[in-house]
């Protein structure tokens, strides 16, 4: 039962890290149509990022947490682990930023964010460095 939770948590995980590297590169087109004056092209964004949010990244979110949870549940020693901790902790943070996009996306829909297609281009480099630590965490398990 374990391995197919673990196999359906890893499943979500990759998904759900699709959208948050996809969503900010939205972010970055849809800046820059702004910046154009493009009202076609914003509208076509607007769209497109509600329906990668409201379709893909939220659901994905939820499967992570509850599945995590799940293997966490049947696994509870997992708890007394660093690396686990760690590991907890950066999902918290990544839990964040997904929000953080959410706030973005409803700001440059309603046309109120002033933020540049350069700072989105930054701004969409966080998930990667998450991922690096996730991966070496729960792989290494370094402490």
């Amino acid at each position: 039962m374990y391995l197919w939770i673990q196999a359906f948590h890893l499943i979500a995980v990759v998904t759900w890290f699709a959208a948050l590297f996809y969503l900010p590169r939205l972010f970055v087109y849809h800046a820059t149509a702004r910046d154009a004056g493009d009202d076609q092209a914003i509208s076509y964004f607007t769209t497109m990022e509600r329906k990668l949010y409201r379709g893909i990244m939220m659901p994905s979110m939820i499967a992570v947490i509850v599945l995590g949870a799940s293997m966490l549940a049947l696994v509870p020693g997992l708890m007394s682990q660093g690396w686990m901790h760690a590991k907890l902790s950066l999902v918290v943070l990544l839990i964040g930023y997904h929000h953080v996009c959410l706030a973005y996306m409803k700001k440059l829909a309603a046309g109120t964010c002033q933020k540049s297609h350069v700072f989105f281009r930054w701004f969409n480099e966080a998930p990667v460095v998450v991922l690096v630590l996730v991966v070496i965490l729960a792989v290494v398990k370094p402490f």
